[in-house]
């Protein structure tokens, strides 16, 4: 990773320092409106999530499960546009100073235009992009971007990754390297896999210093499960499906849940980035 100053790193920094982990909580934008949704990520913060994954409404959503997916494609129904992204983030970011990444598949952006998108997230004090379908070997314009503009770049690591292409997201990320817990879609699932330790262990192997898990994490025992060996614990699905049941209030008491389960996993000494 490059050596930029991350808000999103110091975040993980301060939560392992404190001898627990990251709670990084995602929501769409847009879903079930505009407003409730800035309201809903406020409420992750108030209530202990480290981290914001703010996820921008597309038309094709391949890696989102059916909750997510349903969500997001209520808040395209709805009007959601571009605009309304960087229109949440500078609402949530005048109300809490938790980092936010924006979570986006890349062909939104590409229209946009890379460096305009940048320029508008970085103003709207978003920290940086988590992006699901953008590979390092094509993220050429993102990275430059990125760098300019001195915001996070996030790639994902999968279990059927080569040792070669953990290197390259290694490399290429800034904040942490995205580690799917597990093949497929996402969802809450009962169990979290065992494939993401494994992967967690080869990423350290060959240099990572900053893994956060996610897909399938919905309680607070497999928070503290994930964080036993990683930096940190990525909840979205179950956090959506609280939002669709219950509201606002309801996000509010799962997340106030989840928080228990990053707290007090380690000697605050132990796993040092």
């Amino acid at each position: 990773m490059t050596t930029i100053d991350s808000t999103v790193e110091h975040t993980i920094i301060r939560r392992r320092s404190e001898g627990g982990g990251a709670l990084i909580g995602y929501l769409p934008v847009g879903f079930p409106t505009l407003t409730e949704s800035i309201d809903a990520a406020v409420a992750l913060v108030a209530n202990g999530v480290d981290i914001i994954e703010l996820g921008l409404p597309y038309s094709d959503p391949v890696m989102d499960g059916p909750v997510i997916q349903a969500a997001t494609q209520r808040a395209l129904a709805n009007g959601f546009k571009l605009r309304h992204g960087f229109d949440a983030v500078k609402a949530i970011t005048a109300q809490v100073d938790a980092p936010i990444l924006v979570m986006t598949y890349w062909n939104p952006v590409v229209q946009y235009g890379v460096e305009r998108f940048s320029d508008d997230l970085r103003a709207a004090g978003g920290a940086g992009l988590i992006t699901p379908d953008l590979i390092p070997d094509e993220a050429a314009d993102w990275m430059a971007a990125s760098e300019r503009a001195g915001l996070d770049r996030v790639f994902l690591a999968a279990p059927s990754s080569s040792d070669a292409r953990l290197v390259q997201a290694i490399e290429a990320s800034r904040g942490f390297v995205y580690t799917v817990s597990t093949m497929g879609t996402t969802g809450a699932r009962a169990g979290v896999d065992a494939a993401a330790r494994i992967l967690v262990e080869r990423l350290r192997a060959v240099g990572c210093t900053s893994a956060c898990v996610g897909l399938g994490i919905s309680t607070a025992e497999q928070v503290r499960e994930i964080l036993g060996y990683a930096d940190g614990a990525i909840v979205g699905s179950a956090l959506v499906k609280a939002l669709t049941d219950g509201g606002v209030s309801a996000v509010a008491r799962l997340a106030l849940d989840l928080a228990a389960g990053a707290r007090d996993i380690r000697p605050a000494t132990a796993g040092a980035l």
